[in-house]
């Protein structure tokens, strides 16, 4: 597996790394413990040397996994994890708002890297962005962290230009979390440009698998309230699947090996996390760090794709509203 760094920090990380969240949370019922924790060795034994979860996915349960699943390969993997919502886990809603106060950070920290078994955590990303803390005090945190020892890298997720610019005056950035893909372009406008002006990595979430219009979700499944994926919205967007699997058959790899190559193929600081709880996934997945696009797959690519309207919100409105500020 070939690697990166992310931005001008020194963290190098395999060109794809596994977003974790899926095995606990979000996508349906979690997987049992000992089959989360042998996908995640199974991604490392392929060359996976970056793992992302966060506290709140579960709540806790993804960090306790991914952290068990790790302990052997200390020092060998970069974990990324996160902060900033308020979590109650006895609550039917187990987030209950965001919540970047200093002191906050402080504790999370302490939890999580009990929950890793890690003396430091490598990347500590804010989730979400606080409104009621300025975003100055939450990198002036981090930093406090990095000073002491117990965090290496300080990361942003579905923040907004300003945000990012003001957190990097006070502790450099290493990396933001967004979505993009060729479903969603708009960190193209203005996030591409100031990552790369201020050296930072960028670290796409990215959902693969087959998903069409007739495809079911679990009724636990965070997808049956985001409007891109009702199923008129699937229906609609099939047509850039059907791009895709052009491309794909040129290409003798998979339809989500290209979306992932291409992901790749936009900067060299760029690393996707698609996140999956099946081997024959995760391993196409990895394949398509060796998909190698020429600049006229690329041109054709773009060229279909900006003829093909997507359609649906990434968020239902409620979330939206914790993105980007």
């Amino acid at each position: 597996m070939k690697k990166r760094k992310l931005g001008k920090s020194n963290l190098e990380v395999s060109a794809i790394g596994l977003g974790c969240m899926g095995l606990s949370y979000g996508y349906g019922p979690a997987v049992e413990k000992k089959e989360g924790i042998k996908l995640i060795r199974a991604a490392v034994e392929r060359g996976v040397t970056f793992f992302d979860t966060a506290e709140a996915y579960g709540p806790f349960t993804n960090e306790e996994l991914v952290g068990e699943a790790l302990a052997p390969y200390r020092g060998k993997v970069v974990i990324a994890t996160k902060f900033g919502f308020k979590i109650d886990p006895k609550a039917e809603r187990s987030l209950n708002g965001v919540d970047s106060r200093p002191e906050h950070i402080k504790e999370v920290a302490e939890a999580s890297l009990k929950q890793l078994k890690v003396e430091a955590i490598d990347l500590f990303y804010q989730h979400r962005v606080d409104p009621s803390v300025p975003i100055e005090d939450v990198a002036g945190a981090v930093k406090d962290l990095i000073q002491q020892g117990k965090v290496k890298h300080f990361g942003l997720s579905e923040a907004g230009v300003q945000t990012i610019r003001r957190a990097h005056a006070v502790q450099p950035v290493t990396a933001l979390q967004s979505e993009y893909s060729l479903w969603w372009r708009e960190p193209e406008e203005e996030v591409l440009p100031t990552l790369e002006e201020l050296g930072i990595g960028f670290v796409p979430g990215f959902l693969t698998g087959k998903i069409n219009e007739n495809t079911k979700f679990d009724s636990t499944d965070f997808r049956n309230i985001v409007p891109r994926f009702t199923p008129e919205a699937r229906k609609a967007n099939q047509a850039m699947v059907d791009l895709l699997s052009k491309v794909a058959e040129r290409k003798k790899a998979t339809p989500a090996q290209v979306a992932l190559a291409w992901l790749l193929a936009q900067k060299p600081w760029i690393v996707p996390i698609p996140g999956t709880t099946k081997l024959h996934r995760l391993e196409e997945n990895i394949g398509a760090a060796a998909v190698e696009l020429t600049p006229d797959d690329l041109r054709q690519i773009d060229s279909a794709a900006s003829k093909i309207p997507v359609q649906g919100a990434r968020y239902p409105e409620e979330l939206q509203k914790l993105v980007g500020r």
